[in-house]
C-alpha cells in the first residue's frame, strides 16, 4: 500500500507567490463583509458629497463620476484576479477529491483483504468444530 499523501500541503506549497496574493484577495474579497463595506462607503461617499453643505463637500459633482469611473476601473482588475483565485481553489479541490478517491480505494482493498482472511478464519474455525463434533 503506497502512502498517503498530504494534498493540502503539495497544493500550498506548489503556489507561487502571485497565486497565493490570488488567493488571498479571492477570500477576502469575495465576502458579504467587503461587499457591505464598498456599498456603505459609496453612500455615504454619495450623501455627503450631495447633502453636505458645499464648502465641506470634498469632491462636489463631476467628482462623484470619476470615482465611478475609478470604481469601474477596479472591478476590471479584480474580476481577473478573483477568476484566477477561484480557478487555484477548484484546483486544490480537484486535488482533494483525488486524493480521497485514492484513500477510499486503498481502504477498499485493505477491506476485502481483512475480509477474506476473516472467511479463511471462519473456515478453519469451522473445520476445527467440525473435528471436535466427529470425536
Amino acid at each position: 500500500m503506497g502512502a498517503l499523501r498530504n494534498v493540502n500541503q503539495e497544493h500550498k506549497e506548489s503556489l507561487t507567490l502571485l497565486e497565493r496574493f490570488a488567493i488571498w484577495m479571492t477570500d477576502r474579497v469575495g465576502t458579504m463583509g467587503f461587499f457591505l463595506v464598498i456599498v456603505v462607503w459609496t453612500i455615504v461617499w454619495f450623501l455627503w458629497n450631495v447633502l453636505a453643505p458645499y464648502a465641506y463637500r470634498f469632491d462636489p459633482y463631476p467628482g462623484f463620476l470619476l470615482w465611478v469611473f475609478v470604481s469601474n476601473v477596479i472591478q476590471l482588475f479584480f474580476l481577473p484576479l478573483l477568476m484566477v483565485g477561484q480557478n487555484l481553489q477548484a484546483r486544490h479541490a480537484e486535488l482533494r477529491a483525488e486524493s480521497e478517491f485514492e484513500t477510499g480505494q486503498k481502504a477498499e482493498r485493505e477491506i476485502e483483504v481483512i475480509l477474506k482472511q476473516m472467511d479463511q478464519q471462519s473456515q478453519i474455525l469451522q473445520k476445527i468444530l467440525e473435528k471436535q463434533g466427529k470425536k
